[in-house]
């Protein structure tokens, strides 16, 4: 284990393990799968929504009925990113277990024990240029260094894994 964090988007007492792992967490309470992709001049590919409580993040989300982590995180890279890669090419290399510690609110989506896979994955030479698709809720994409990450996403739960 990393660290154990809480979060104010769950809207109740709650635990957020972060967990360096080289094997994937139960398929069946995974929701959601993320990317880490690094570049040869040792930056991450990141994206960002102009949307406030948004920002630059990494490029992840929900898993779609019947989609795998890594074929999910792959997906999502290309739509938030434009860079597509195989599937293959990501390894997990960590997880977010997350734990609510008290019942959910009767609209809360999601089960009391979910997981969020972490996949790395990297590029020969400095990263390309990279654009989101159009109808990307994406507004842009960029390879940044790590002090420019831990500048625009300092309160992220992954930052312990960068």
């Amino acid at each position: 284990m990393v660290a154990t964090k809480t979060v104010p988007w769950i809207p109740v007492a709650h635990r957020l393990d972060v967990i360096r792992s080289e094997t994937l967490p139960p398929a069946d309470r995974t929701t959601s799968a993320f990317a880490f992709v690094s570049d040869g001049a040792g930056r991450t590919l990141m994206t960002c929504v102009d949307r406030a409580g948004r920002g630059w993040d990494l490029p992840g989300g929900h898993l779609e009925p019947g989609e795998g982590a890594a074929e999910a995180a792959a997906r999502e890279l290309y739509e938030e990113t434009g860079l597509r890669l195989p599937s293959t090419a990501l390894s997990i290399f960590a997880w977010q277990r997350i734990e609510l510690l008290e019942p959910p609110p009767a609209d809360y989506p999601y089960p009391a024990l979910t997981y969020m896979a972490m996949f790395r994955a990297a590029v020969p030479g400095p990263g390309g240029p990279t654009r989101p698709p159009a109808g990307s809720e994406c507004t842009r994409a960029d390879w940044l260094s790590r002090p420019e990450i831990e500048r625009v996403c300092g309160h992220r739960t992954w930052l312990v894994l960068l």
